[in-house]
């Protein structure tokens, strides 16, 4: 009889694990809608090649299943209960904030999410927010490449023990003369953004870069227009992450290209060298991308603005250090933000970095304001540290 008992008792511990492994591996695939009709037409060859390549995908995600997990695994992995003042548990406690973050939300995207149910959903939605008229050979092509454990986990190297502290470095030109640079350099890990000029400014805002932030979009602009002030070159260095936000379809050739070590080979930027901007080292290992539904996420919970009720709405998006600093306070266990719009905004020229003071302008694809009190709001409820003068 005791006999009988306990395997009765190891069979429904058995189920129970099995449960759990199958939700956690569900819930980091699945997208928030799932009730979309099959494409037609590109899109249906792209579902079933991805049926074609079940077997193979289910393979190699059993071989990457102890590294490439969620991204709420891979917050788990530096908070609860290693981190036990993590921002995680002041958003949980919070009456505001609760109900707005959730750590399930998937922030990197890469091959594992090559899914019918992933594919069928983000079709149809265009970018930034999916790949709605996009050429499907090219996303594909593109995310095969982000099969590195590295690719879903954005501290993949030299994690630190204990709390996970971030500094998000914005450009504005509250950071000049703030005297912060070495303030920055303390934390473990430090994300930069378009023209993050170093070179003569760091008393103020630092040296270390441990994330760049871009689409390729703003980087090029950004090196163009701010070449004078002195940014020459992107950020590069042994151990720096690019993170590209996938607002276009260059985002994804450039990607691929940088990978592969190539020119890139079609659209805007064609002819383009990506060790120019990334170093010479074609590896997927030092590339992130944040996933399209993180996008869609960012928008809808944090950044709804009014512009999406005008003809500007197909414009719209969270400005690229609001992205970064919204990856940053979903993977960090503590944030502090430097160089980031505050309510006196008009008492400092727009970028630190310019000799004489220019007024912040502000244009129909993001809405500032929102966001300056979106970090007002996170630092008053003490969710993240917002850097003020």
């Amino acid at each position: 009889m005791r006999l009988r008992w306990l395997k009765l008792l190891s069979l429904m511990v058995g189920l129970a694990v099995s449960a759990v492994f199958y939700g956690h591996y569900y819930t980091s695939l699945v997208t928030a809608n799932r009730n979309l009709e099959p494409g037609t037409g590109a899109q249906s060859k792209w579902l079933n090649e991805s049926r074609q390549n079940t077997e193979a995908d289910q393979k190699r995600k059993g071989e990457q299943k102890a590294t490439v997990t969620s991204a709420k695994s891979n917050v788990k992995l530096n908070t609860d209960p290693v981190c036990p003042t993590s921002l995680r548990f002041r958003v949980q406690k919070d009456s505001y904030f609760g109900k707005l973050f959730d750590f399930d939300v998937p922030v990197l995207m890469w091959d594992s999410h090559l899914t019918e149910d992933t594919k069928n959903n983000l079709t149809q939605r265009p970018v930034p927010y999916g790949w709605q008229d996009l050429p499907p050979e090219d996303i594909v092509s593109t995310l095969q490449l982000l099969n590195d454990s590295a690719n879903g986990n954005l501290f993949d190297w030299q994690p630190p023990k204990g709390c996970v502290h971030c500094a998000v470095v914005g450009n504005g030109g509250i950071l000049n003369g703030s005297r912060k640079g070495k303030e920055i350099d303390g934390h473990d890990y430090v994300f930069r953004l378009n023209g993050a000029v170093i070179k003569g400014f760091e008393e103020d805002v630092g040296t270390k870069t441990s994330f760049y932030g871009f689409t390729v979009n703003t980087m090029k602009n950004s090196l163009i227009a701010y070449y004078g002030d002195g940014f020459t070159e992107t950020p590069k260095g042994q151990g720096l992450r690019y993170i590209f936000i996938p607002s276009d379809i260059r985002d994804y050739i450039m990607l691929r290209s940088s990978i592969l070590g190539v020119h890139v080979p079609s659209g805007a930027d064609k002819g383009d060298r990506p060790p120019e901007y990334f170093g010479p080292e074609a590896t997927p290992k030092k590339f992130k991308l944040l996933h399209p539904n993180f996008l869609v996420y960012t928008r809808d919970r944090f950044l709804k603005s009014e512009i999406l009720k005008t003809k500007y709405a197909n414009l719209y998006m969270p400005s690229t250090g609001g992205l970064m600093l919204l990856t940053a306070l979903h993977t960090c266990d503590q944030v502090n933000a430097y160089g980031f719009i505050t309510h006196n905004f008009n008492q400092f020229s727009d970028h630190y970095f310019e000799r004489k003071k220019k007024e912040l302008e502000f244009y129909a694809n993001h809405d500032m304001l929102m966001e300056m009190h979106l970090w007002s709001k996170l630092h008053r409820r003490g969710i993240m540290t917002l850097y003020t003068r």
